[in-house]
């Protein structure tokens, strides 16, 4: 053995960040659809294993009533091949991804679907028919896309923005991307989300334009321009989500150590974050595209079914949120 393992077992671990016993966020999310109605949803190119079997899960789970759009011959036989039963759904043909993409579209425009939802097709495919100024679904919001994370590292939900859709923001941009992320929050159980705006530095560095951004969206916060959330920034990672790295670094604000939403400078930096708590931390991500007519349900082809059953039990609950025929 080492000279140094005895001192090494002596010292005791202090984590700046809590950890708690295991996940605890995404089944609460799915127990709360239980009571709701199931949306009709218009799934695009289910054409992989895991598209496919989270497709049929969130529909035998009550969450969606999916319609497959596709190539129907491949779609069957790999259902088939799966040992999955679509009889009971709704097909339309489709031959190629775009011409897919376009159905689902057009399907939630005329009212028919409430949702949508990324089968195994690229996501710039999608969202090439989805964000088409004349036939997509654009709303005067920017369309923005969030992660939402259960991670037993973390004793919230933690939602990530943007690490999907806009690649470098500027401030316009941001003030819908946060209010995007604020209103998913509400839908979510969160009713005064914390919003920990990132970068490098917690002060204002005229250098460095997240700091910037940061400082502006906080002061638009104070004049009302964004509602319902608490914002603060520029905050780096370890002090919007450690109480300890705040005190040791002198912060006093009600955002730090306990963020419910974490604000990225761009794209880059929000997926790299993203896919770092997921692989290296344990995390379980769901995603959702926000800022459109309908909830798009935006995963990467390579993320499980279970988490794709949980991205749409989120995009439930955001309809029932800003559709309040049944209460939430």
């Amino acid at each position: 053995m080492s000279d140094l393992a005895p001192l090494a077992e002596a010292v005791a671990v202090d984590p700046l960040v809590g950890h708690p016993a295991d996940y605890h966020v995404f089944h609460k999310f799915i127990e709360r659809c239980k009571e709701l109605p199931a949306i009709a949803t218009a799934v695009v190119w289910p054409l992989s294993d895991v598209a496919m079997k989270g497709t049929v899960e969130a529909a035998v789970e009550g969450l969606i009533e999916p319609t497959l759009i596709g190539d129907e011959a491949a779609m069957k036989e790999l259902a088939a091949k799966i040992g999955l039963d679509i009889s009971a759904y709704p097909i339309l043909h489709a031959e190629t991804e775009s011409k897919a993409a376009e159905l689902g579209v057009a399907m939630c425009r005329s009212g028919n679907a409430l949702a949508m939802m990324k089968g195994s097709l690229h996501t710039d495919e999608l969202m090439k028919a989805a964000m088409a100024r004349d036939t997509g679904l654009r709303t005067a919001r920017r369309i923005s896309h969030v992660f939402i994370m259960d991670t037993p590292a973390y004793a919230r939900t933690l939602m990530i923005t943007d690490a999907a859709i806009n690649i470098t923001p500027e401030l316009e941009d941001k003030i819908h991307i946060v209010q995007n992320a604020i209103d998913l929050a509400h839908a979510l159980g969160i009713p005064e989300p914390k919003v920990a705006l990132l970068s490098a530095v917690e002060t204002v560095n005229p250098k460095i334009k997240s700091t910037l951004d940061a400082a502006a969206l906080c002061k638009m916060a104070d004049r009302g321009q964004i509602v319902g959330g608490i914002l603060d920034g520029p905050l780096a990672f370890d002090t919007a989500v450690s109480v300890k790295a705040a005190k040791i670094k002198g912060l006093v604000s009600p955002v730090t150590g306990q963020a419910d939403i974490l604000v990225v400078p761009d794209l880059e930096s929000g997926n790299m974050l993203a896919k770092q708590l997921e692989y290296l931390g344990g995390a379980q991500l769901a995603g959702i595209v926000l800022g459109a007519r309908v909830p798009t349900i935006l995963t990467s082809r390579a993320d499980s079914a279970e988490t794709r059953l949980t991205s749409c039990a989120v995009a439930v609950l955001l309809h029932y949120a800003t559709h309040p025929q049944v209460k939430v």
